[in-house]
């Protein structure tokens, strides 16, 4: 065993699809900056850094999406059929472990839904390898320490933020001092949990640049040029019920921006050393502090002048802090898209949220986009507790008028939240934790799980009549399906557009199988229905 050698992992998720750029491990980067200060020597373990995925049968307890998954779609509107294990094998990990002999293993386990895969991923580990230790940090295990610290190959869990804790959990192992002094550390203890509160950083100006060149930059590339990710603030204000990083969640972290000068050195040492050609900030609300957002911008947008970076806020922007000198400076600075956050435009499904009603912001601020040649994508909540699918329904309806993409969020409990106590206090939460996620329609409480697939298929047809309107200027007629059970799949789009005549003369939700049959998607009809009468009354509008 080598005593100064820490790995930390991303295991590898089992899912319907993955998107990559979203998977950077930046919070191990930031934790790997923290430990190597004190003398350790650290690697991460990305196995996800790979496009390695292998089909794999459904979970037992994913059995009823087959109805809705089960046969492989080729058009513009289908969802999802394979269910896969993304990353390298669990095999592939416990040998790494075991060829670099760590004397400690941190293992994130970020996501509820994939803590499955986490869980295996340790177990895997001390099979291979027993000498080392074992601590696993992120949201899920923040929440549940006794349930993870019930699977035997786990030694510790960290709550909250790692980057301090870490470090000291570091050399208490190899000095053999007392754990417990150790901010937010789980542990079992004479037959018994030792179990400290979640810890958050007060000052994140005390953090080391992250660890960036420990990432497989040749992997998250995004048009041959290198992408990262940069986190400037952490926590929100808001009191969003469906969020688990909101302020009125049970173990909400404070909301905090880092210093300017901190973030620009940052981004200065990540673009310097590598070729970045894209940068998402992960910040739950980038703009809600303008003066602190148009100093930060003004400085990256001086820095990125000559680079041709683009940037994203792909967690999504909040309208009312939007305005002309914030659009603007996003131009200029190299953003091409704005991901709003809407929510909702239903005000009983508002208050639920406790969310404000934000479309005249969000209306302006779709303006200011097309003003300054910005596309749009916009984001709503459907099938959460208590929404009707008739709700949603006229959230689509609304975002089909707009020069927008329409983003559709299926509703999924997410640990920590309001709505996720308020799920369990009714007895509708799902019955295993790999459900908490949108591709399992994991409610079928006042919308059905029939009617939130169809919600999902339904915003792919107005995103497809979006493009449509933009490549050739109108919606085609309706035309009555001609009975012929295949088809000639030479072109998606024109096959695309026979189902959409198909649909809106019938209401029928068609797919395209590779071999050329035409199939009838589950769906319910009434909403389809709905939505063919609905459309009719409205024009849609494209997303240029």
């Amino acid at each position: 065993m080598n005593p100064s050698k820490v790995i930390l992992v991303q295991p590898p998720i089992e899912d319907f699809y993955l998107t990559k750029k979203r998977t950077l491990p930046y919070g191990l980067a930031s934790i790997a900056a923290s430990i190597r200060e004190k003398g350790f020597d650290v690697e991460i373990l990305d196995a996800l850094a790979t496009n390695k995925s292998k089909t794999i049968d459904y979970p037992k307890e994913f059995s009823y999406l087959k109805a809705f998954y089960g046969k492989k779609d080729i058009t513009s509107f289908s969802l999802f059929h394979e269910y896969k294990h993304f990353g390298y094998s669990y095999e592939h990990i416990g040998t790494k472990i075991r060829e670099k002999k760590p004397f400690l293993v941190g293992i994130s386990s970020l996501f509820t839904a994939y803590c499955d895969q986490a869980l295996k991923t340790a177990q895997t580990i001390k099979k291979f390898y027993p000498h080392c230790q074992i601590v696993m940090g992120g949201h899920h295990p923040t929440m549940f320490p006794e349930e993870i610290l019930s699977c035997a190959e786990i030694d510790f869990v960290l709550r909250g933020e790692g980057e301090f804790s870490m470090g000291l959990l570091c050399q208490a192992l190899k000095n053999g001092s007392n754990l417990e002094q150790i901010p937010g550390i789980a542990f079992k203890k004479d037959n018994s949990l030792f179990i400290s509160d979640p810890y958050w950083l007060k000052d994140l100006s005390c953090l080391s640049l992250p660890a960036t060149n420990l990432f497989k930059h040749d992997f998250y590339q995004r048009k041959k040029r290198g992408s990262t990710a940069i986190v400037s603030s952490r926590g929100c204000p808001m009191q969003c019920t469906y969020c688990s990083v909101s302020a009125s969640s049970s173990h909400a972290p404070p909301f905090r921006q880092r210093k300017i000068e901190d973030v620009i050195n940052e981004i200065e040492n990540q673009t310097i050393n590598h070729d970045i050609g894209f940068i998402d900030f992960e910040d739950e609300n980038l703009c809600l502090n303008k003066k602190w957002f148009l100093s930060l911008f003004t400085n990256i947008k001086n820095l990125s002048a000559n680079k041709k970076i683009e940037l994203r806020a792909m967690n999504g922007l909040y309208p009312p802090a939007i305005d002309e000198e914030i659009v603007s400076l996003m131009k200029e600075s190299g953003f091409k898209t704005l991901n709003l956050s809407l929510g909702s435009t239903s005000k009983d499904q508002l208050k639920k949220f406790k969310r404000p009603d934000v479309r005249a912001s969000f209306e302006s601020a779709l303006c200011l986009a097309q003003k300054y040649n910005l596309e749009c994508v916009s984001y709503i909540i459907a099938a959460a507790p208590g929404q009707t699918a008739q709700s949603s329904l006229d959230d689509l309806l609304y975002l089909a008028q707009k020069r927008t993409l329409a983003g559709l969020s299926v509703f999924y409990p997410a640990p920590g939240s309001l709505d996720y106590q308020f799920c369990e206090t009714n007895s509708i939460l799902p019955k295993a934790f790999s459900l908490m996620r949108s591709t399992a329609l994991p409610l079928n409480d006042t919308t059905s799980r029939i009617e939130a697939v169809t919600l999902l298929r339904l915003s792919r047809i107005i995103n497809f009549l979006k493009h449509l309107i933009d490549t050739r200027g109108s919606i085609p007629e309706p035309k009555p399906f001609p009975g012929k059970s295949k088809i000639s799949l030479s072109d998606r789009q024109d096959l695309s557009k026979k189902l959409l005549q198909w649909f809106l003369h019938d209401g029928k939700i068609r797919g395209a199988h590779p071999s050329g049959e035409i199939y009838t998607h589950i769906t319910d009809t009434a909403l389809t229905q709905q939505f063919i009468e609905k459309i009719k009354t409205i024009q849609v509008a494209g997303i240029k």
